[in-house]
């Protein structure tokens, strides 16, 4: 097990200029990405392991990180995603009996550097101000480069907006999980950054789970005769993924039943006709007030995302692409963003957030009810 606590230099530089000195936390070198916060005090492994933060240096906002170590059981994909990692307090001890490794050695085995030691609610409250903006960590022998040259390497970085990520995060190959629950019939779901709970949560709705490449066409998920067909979360700019607005827009017309969430909502606005822009600073976390316009029920749910779907909040409206009447089905109350939509002629609906929440919380995994309810419903019309 390698040191929690280490003497080693580290510095976080934001593109602003904006620097603060540290220890060196994880593997060592210099990485870049889009400073994000995250307001989770629980899930830490689930936010590393999530696709979505492909691209992104996560700052925890919870300022202890790393007691209950890591395991096998509750990573959401492959491997750790975020591209950098900025923690106040790491745990000095690892102590939980389902623990496999600390944190620290499973940052250094997926390479990703991270920083330790410095005010990460300072950190917070400028992002909340200015924006999330790109940043870069310099640890080891990147530590002692001159000021302005890590500021030139910071700048150099690419912006979120214009970026398609999918191709990083997407399995290469076809990959299927049995129905868990009486069987319904084969679900394409199309891999932009899934996570393994969103499949096992499909799974235990009845439906065999396709996962496929987010290079797929029309054509193949024809292939194997889905029922409906699902969008996942994922990074990047909803704006840069035309091929994939495309696709769901051969998905609508054929009319197989939709369900969409967090990237998977931005792209059926766009599919439905409506645009996308880049929130301030996003919304990441686990504590996230939304209403769902349908119930007139407040939840708490988890969010992990820093682009939106801009449409009218009240009333229906008709798609601009020719798919009628389209109505806001949630709602968040710290802002009032678009936090899910229901089309009204078509069998298709998404929403902004997380409902399956491994790390909680679940007021929200009903939505995997209701999108089986729809399926079922579709059918049964067919029939």
């Amino acid at each position: 097990m390698t040191a929690l606590i280490t003497k080693d230099p580290a510095v976080l530089v934001l593109e602003d200029g904006t620097r603060h000195l540290g220890r060196a936390y994880g593997a060592r070198g210099t990485t870049l990405g889009e400073v994000v916060f995250s307001t989770g005090m629980t899930g830490y492994q689930e936010t590393l392991t999530d696709p979505s933060y492909a691209g992104q240096i996560v700052l925890q906002t919870a300022p202890h990180i790393g007691n209950t170590g890591m395991n096998g059981e509750d990573v959401e994909s492959r491997r750790i995603w975020v591209a950098g990692y900025i923690v106040r307090d790491p745990a000095r001890v690892v102590s939980n009996w389902r623990a496999e490794q600390s944190l620290d050695d499973a940052l250094v085995t997926d390479g990703i550097v991270g920083i330790s030691g410095i005010d990460t609610r300072s950190i917070t409250r400028h992002i909340r101000s200015a924006g999330s903006m790109r940043g870069g960590i310099f640890s080891g022998d990147a530590a002692a480069l001159p000021v302005d040259e890590q500021l030139r390497i910071v700048r150099d970085a690419p912006q979120m907006a214009g970026q398609n990520l999918s191709a990083e995060v997407s399995v290469d190959s076809v990959q299927v999980t049995p129905a868990t629950a009486e069987r319904i019939g084969n679900l394409a779901v199309l891999d932009l950054g899934v996570k393994q709970a969103t499949i096992d949560n499909l799974a235990a709705r009845g439906f065999d789970v396709h996962v496929l490449p987010q290079d797929v066409t029309i054509d193949d998920i024809r292939a194997i005769d889905p029922v409906a067909v699902f969008y996942s979360n994922g990074p990047g700019d909803p704006a840069a993924s035309g091929d994939h607005v495309e696709l769901l827009r051969a998905v609508l017309d054929d009319r197989l039943p939709f369900f969409g969430i967090c990237f998977g909502n931005q792209l059926l606005g766009r599919a439905l006709g409506l645009g996308t822009y880049k929130l301030p600073f996003g919304h990441r976390g686990i504590n996230q007030p939304v209403l769902d316009k349908t119930t007139g029920r407040v939840e708490i749910t988890a969010h992990n995302h820093g682009f939106a779907v801009e449409a009218p909040l009240e009333g229906s409206f008709q798609s601009p692409h020719g798919y009628g009447a389209v109505e806001v089905s949630h709602v968040g109350l710290n802002d009032q963003v678009v936090e899910g939509l229901r089309a009204l002629d078509i069998p298709a609906f998404s929403v902004q957030y997380h409902p399956e929440a491994a790390a909680g919380p679940h007021d929200a995994n009903y939505l995997f009810d209701r999108f089986r309810d729809l399926v079922v419903t579709t059918l049964e019309e067919k029939k």
